[in-house]
């Protein structure tokens, strides 16, 4: 099982990430961007940025530990639960969601 803190050590690799806070949760942030949220909401979850085609790719899977809610409907970010999540998979949402958040000069 894949937990926040294993989360925080993978991200620590990516450069210029900081543990901080986003909306009252832990996150993760590059440059002052957040790239990853743990939510508090009932549905759990972390949130991670991606292309409206691969999250529709992941949501069709049918894999259990990808998913959304209303609020997320249109947005370019996927759910993922910890206690599912393939931990490949997850370092790859994870590098994914900070490029798409990170400054050029960091690419």
């Amino acid at each position: 099982m894949t937990t926040w803190e294993d989360v925080v050590a993978l991200a620590a690799e990516l450069p210029e990430t900081e543990e901080s806070t986003w909306y009252r949760t832990p996150a993760l942030k590059v440059a002052g961007k957040g790239f990853a949220r743990l939510r508090s909401e009932a549905e759990g979850g972390v949130v991670l940025f991606c292309g409206l085609d691969e999250k529709e790719a992941l949501l069709a899977s049918g894999d259990p530990a990808y998913f959304t809610t209303p609020h997320y409907d249109g947005h370019g970010s996927i759910l993922v639960d910890l206690e599912r999540a393939d931990p490949v998979q997850l370092k790859e949402l994870l590098l994914e969601s900070w490029r798409r958040k990170a400054p050029r000069k960091l690419l």
